[in-house]
């Protein structure tokens, strides 16, 4: 197929909304339970008209779905339960005739364990050339029946397992920083690097506009795979952000610098200090990079305008815009992280029993979405979001899918929450997201009360989450993008967020238990809550945002 990507050279992704798919849960066309390409392209007219620039894909390849689709078996095809090949090649055409550009989700830290290679190299025995692009190493102890070194799964237990070979005898170890069916690729081999420069090309030439690559900052190892030891040092730890990972970026930038169109990568990199964050971001690197920092970040005005300064001079150096995000699929839905009293987020420890005021977290996300909405560079929204959905953590136990809930023993109920298939509309026992009479219910239980929050009940409500986004959107894009990736933060209170930016305008979030006073002669351009009015004005009630036009205030 030729090259259908949007033509432009503009630098778009600097401040693009960008919208998250989890294909699995957006919509289902053919009734079976499990969302599809088909189901995205019904809804195309939905993200147009929701106003965001862009679609982010996670994994559409063929996958045995022991993590959800990151366990890639073919990075060239599309797996069936989503469609073919063919239909994807369709959806990506589509969504630029709506204006919208596609991403999609590359896996490059590991594959499935049923990846022609790492089935043949199991099949080959001792010996397979192919097991040299993977890990495979030999054990410690008499027997080789120790791990070969004292790393531990992401997902919880060792990083290793042990082989049996074809003739039934104990083999070498192979390393999976994630699940056992996520063996991690070998980067220092050449094969392993042809082979990805070759599926960049691949998905370019299909018209893709840029890549979101997951665990950005784990390809690399240290060479030998030495032990963590008792006390790590977590700024070096030998299996992430290993020197030789910005190699391979510089080549993978090479290869989507020769196509047109303003092509674009961005890293899932979690690291603990903005220095080594920051590299992955120089001009021959990675374009940007999801700020976690910010998403981690409880909601309190001095830990935000922190995150928000720091986030802005991290970047600065490396001229990379930065990137705003509350949500996505790994993490837990922040209506329901805003309710709690701790209102911080951990990946290990997400903390899902702790009670959470429904009402106190929506109206926390409501002005949370204003305020990343009006920070320079780019926002992400996860499906859902613009819908006020929570975090679903009654699901029962029998239905849980997520590896980490089995690998834990249960100790963490994994990311299933923030999965749960979208409402759509109240009238169907799936709420709108199979078809009316589908013989299967949705791959994870909905919540009933899930009725009163879909697509449908919202569209038309001017109050509603859905409402607010589309409003919000719309504005940003006629009044923020494009202006320079610039603030100044401005002393409201203590207990407020209040920068400006060029043109007059003004984002105030008010964190703190009283109201803020609008100051007098300023446009109330957009609020995420009811604004208070008495013979003082206009004032900001706790927990609410406002954007202004300052042009004819007096402060």
């Amino acid at each position: 197929m030729t090259d259908t990507a949007t033509p432009s050279t503009t630098a778009w992704w600097r401040h693009a909304a960008i919208y998250q798919i989890y294909v699995r849960s957006f919509a289902d066309a053919d009734g079976d339970g499990t969302g599809d390409l088909a189901g995205v392209r019904d809804r195309l007219p939905y993200l147009r008209q929701l106003g965001v620039d862009a679609l982010w894909f996670t994994p559409w390849y063929t996958s045995p779905m022991a993590d959800g689709g990151y366990d890639v078996a073919d990075y060239r095809d599309i797996d069936p339960r989503f469609g073919t090949l063919a239909e994807a090649e369709t959806l990506i055409a589509e969504a630029h005739t709506h204006g919208l550009r596609v991403l999609v989700d590359l896996v490059p830290n590991h594959c499935s364990d049923q990846h022609p290679w790492f089935r043949q190299a199991l099949a080959d025995g001792p010996g397979s050339p192919l097991r040299d692009r993977f890990w495979f190493v030999p054990g410690r102890g008499t027997d080789g029946e120790l791990p070969p070194n004292d790393w531990q799964s992401y997902f919880g237990g060792a990083a290793w397992t042990r082989v049996t070979e074809p003739d039934g005898t104990p083999g070498p170890w192979y390393l999976h920083m994630f699940a056992p069916e996520q063996p991690d690729l070998n980067w220092e081999h050449r094969d392993v690097r042809a082979e990805f420069e070759d599926i960049l090309h691949f998905w370019l030439r299909k018209g893709v506009d840029g890549f979101r690559i997951d665990v950005a900052h784990g390809l690399a190892k240290k060479p030998g795979l030495p032990d963590v030891g008792p006390d790590p040092d977590l700024t070096d730890l030998p299996y992430q952000d290993c020197d030789a990972v910005h190699e391979i970026y510089r080549e993978w930038r090479k290869i989507l610098d020769s196509y047109d169109g303003g092509r674009t990568f961005v890293g899932e990199v979690w690291l603990p200090t903005p220095d080594q964050f920051a590299r992955y971001l120089r001009p021959d690197e990675l374009h940007s990079a999801f700020n976690f920092e910010f998403l981690c970040c409880a909601w309190d005005a001095a830990a935000l305008r922190d995150v928000i300064e720091g986030t802005l001079a991290a970047h600065l150096p490396v001229g990379a815009p930065p990137t705003w995000v509350l949500s996505n699929h790994d993490t837990i839905r922040h209506v329901t992280r805003y309710g709690r009293e701790d209102t911080s987020f951990e990946m290990g420890d997400k903390r899902l029993a702790d009670p959470s005021d429904p009402v106190l977290g929506r109206r926390r996300a409501r002005a949370a979405a204003l305020l990343t909405m009006a920070l320079p560079g780019g926002v992400y929204v996860y499906q859902g979001d613009e819908l006020g959905l929570p975090e679903v953590r009654d699901i029962p136990d029998a239905l849980i899918q997520d590896p980490t809930f089995r690998r834990s023993l249960g100790a963490d109920r994994g990311r299933d929450g923030c999965r749960v298939p979208l409402p759509w509309t109240g009238a169907t026992a799936s709420l709108g997201f199979s078809p009316d009479g589908a013989p299967a219910a949705p791959w994870l239980p909905q919540p009933a009360d899930w009725a009163a929050m879909s697509v449908e009940a919202q569209l038309d409500d001017p109050e509603s989450v859905l409402t607010l986004y589309r409003e919000a959107l719309a504005l940003r894009r006629a009044r923020l993008v494009g202006l320079p990736e610039t603030l100044a933060l401005t002393n409201a209170g203590a207990d407020t967020v209040c920068f400006d930016r060029p043109g007059g305008f003004r984002c105030l979030v008010n964190i703190g238990a009283e109201p803020v006073t609008v100051p007098a002669g300023a446009q109330v351009l957009l609020a995420s809550g009811p604004l208070l009015r008495d013979t003082g004005g206009q004032r900001v009630p706790t927990d609410t945002c406002v954007w202004l036009d300052m042009g004819g205030a007096r402060t």
